[in-house]
C-alpha cells in the first residue's frame, strides 16, 4: 500500500526548512563590518534566503501534486487481474484497466437489412436430441426444453432490454466418433430426419436452427456441400468446432483437442457468403468454438465478409474465474467480430454457474449465449 504524505505536512516542512536566522545571529554579523557594506549584506542574505525558501516551496508543492497525480491516475484507470483472486477487477470485465477494451467492438461495415447482430442477442440450446450427456437439447423432454428456453430468452431480455432475445436450438448435426466408422473419417452424419426434427422444434418456437459440424478427420470443403441443403433456409446458421478437427494432427477425436487456422474459417466465410447470394437470403451467423490458444490460429488473418456475421465463441468450463480467463485470452485478446459465451447447466461443470448479471459486465459483452 502506497502512504501518501499529507499536503499540510509537506508544507509545514518547507517553512520549518526556510525560517530566517534569528536576530541574535545577524547583530553579531554586522558588528564587524561598516554600515554600508552590512545593509548591503543583509540585503544579500535575505535575498538568498527567500530563493531558498522560493525553491522549497515549489518543490513541495511538486511533491503534492505528484502525490495527487497518482490519486487521480488511479481513479482514472483501475488496475485489474487475471485468475482465481481477481473478483470484480477481472480485466475480462470492462473499465478495469486492459488496454484491449479499446479494440472493442470491432471497426466492420454496417450491418446489412436482415442481420441478427448487434441489435439482438442470440440464446442457443445445444445439444443432440439422441444424448442426454451431449447438452440440453437431449436431456429434458422436449415441452420442458423449450418451455425452459422461452422462460431464459425472457430473463436474459428484462436484464438487457437493449438486445432482446432471439432463442435458437444449436444441434450437433455431426457428431465426431473415436472410431473411423464406415466413411474413414471418425465422424457421423445425422439423418436428415433428425435435423428436420429439430427444425421443427425451432419453427414452432420463432427459433433460429444452428447446425454444427465436428468433422472428426474430415474437412469442411468435404462437409459443407452436404449440409446447403439445410443453410439454404433463411432462418438456419452454421456452427463449427475446433475441437474436433483433426486433420492436421490425424489423432483420434476425443484424445487431443483439434484445431482450425484462419484459412478454414476463412473458407466457411466464403462458403456461408455463396448461399447468401445464391439464395437470396439475409446474412448467416458463422459461430466459432474456442477455448485454448491453438484452437484458432493466426486469427489476424481472418477475413469478414459483411453477408456473414462470425461470433467466436469461448467454449470452456469450469469456476467463473477460469472462464473469464480463457474468455480474456483467447476472445477479448484476439477481436474478429462478435463473441460468444458458453453455460453448462451441470455442477459438474460450471462450479459454481456465472450468473447472467457478471457476464453483461464482460468486455465486450457476449451477444451470442450458448447452454448446453
Amino acid at each position: 500500500m502506497l502512504i501518501r504524505p499529507s499536503l499540510t505536512l509537506l508544507l509545514s516542512a518547507t517553512v520549518a526548512v526556510g525560517t530566517m536566522l534569528s536576530p541574535s545571529v545577524a547583530s553579531a554579523q554586522s558588528a564587524t563590518k561598516p554600515a554600508a557594506t552590512s545593509e548591503k549584506a543583509k540585503a544579500a542574505k535575505s535575498a538568498k534566503r527567500s530563493k531558498a525558501k522560493s525553491t522549497k516551496a515549489t518543490s513541495a508543492a511538486k511533491k503534492s501534486s505528484a502525490v495527487a497525480g497518482a490519486t487521480d491516475t488511479t481513479k482514472r484507470k483501475p488496475q485489474g487481474a487475471l485468475g482465481p483472486q481477481s473478483g470484480d477487477r477481472h480485466l475480462a470485465f470492462k473499465g478495469t484497466g486492459s488496454d484491449l477494451d479499446t479494440l472493442w467492438p470491432v471497426k466492420t461495415a454496417p450491418p446489412l437489412p436482415g442481420s441478427i447482430l448487434p441489435a439482438k442477442r442470440v440464446l442457443a440450446y445445444y445439444g443432440n436430441p439422441l444424448s442426454k450427456r451431449m447438452g440440453i437439447l437431449g436431456e429434458f423432454e422436449t415441452s420442458e426444453m423449450l418451455a425452459k428456453l422461452e422462460r431464459d430468452a425472457a430473463e436474459w431480455t428484462r436484464l438487457d432490454p437493449a438486445h432482446p432475445v432471439q432463442p435458437a436450438l444449436h444441434l450437433i448435426a455431426m457428431v465426431a466418433n473415436p472410431d473411423p466408422g464406415p466413411s474413414g473419417k471418425y465422424r457421423t452424419r445425422m439423418d436428415s430426419a433428425l435435423i428436420e426434427k429439430v427444425y421443427g422444434w425451432a419453427k414452432s418456437k420463432n427459433a433460429l436452427l444452428f447446425v454444427d459440424l465436428q468433422v472428426g478427420q474430415s474437412t469442411l470443403q468435404q462437409e459443407l456441400p452436404w449440409i446447403e441443403k439445410f443453410l439454404m433456409r433463411p432462418d438456419v446458421h452454421l456452427g463449427i468446432d475446433p475441437e474436433f478437427s483433426m486433420k492436421a494432427s490425424g489423432a483420434v477425436p476425443g484424445r487431443r483437442i483439434g484445431t482450425y487456422d484462419a484459412a478454414d474459417i476463412n473458407y466457411a466465410i466464403r462458403f456461408l457468403a455463396n448461399v447468401v447470394d445464391k439464395y437470396k437470403l439475409p446474412p448467416k451467423m458463422l459461430v466459432v468454438h474456442r477455448f485454448t490458444p491453438k484452437g484458432v490460429t493466426n486469427a489476424r488473418n481472418i477475413k469478414l465478409d459483411p453477408k456473414v456475421q462470425v461470433v467466436m465463441h469461448m467454449d470452456g468450463f469450469g469456476a467463473p474465474w477460469l472462464k473469464r480467463d480463457t474468455y480474456y485470452r483467447d476472445i477479448k485478446r484476439e477481436p474478429v467480430q462478435f463473441t460468444g459465451w458458453k453455460q453448462f447447466t451441470k455442477a459438474k461443470n460450471d462450479k459454481p454457474p456465472t450468473t447472467r448479471e457478471a457476464i453483461l459486465r464482460l468486455w465486450p459483452t457476449p451477444l451470442y449465449i450458448q447452454v448446453q
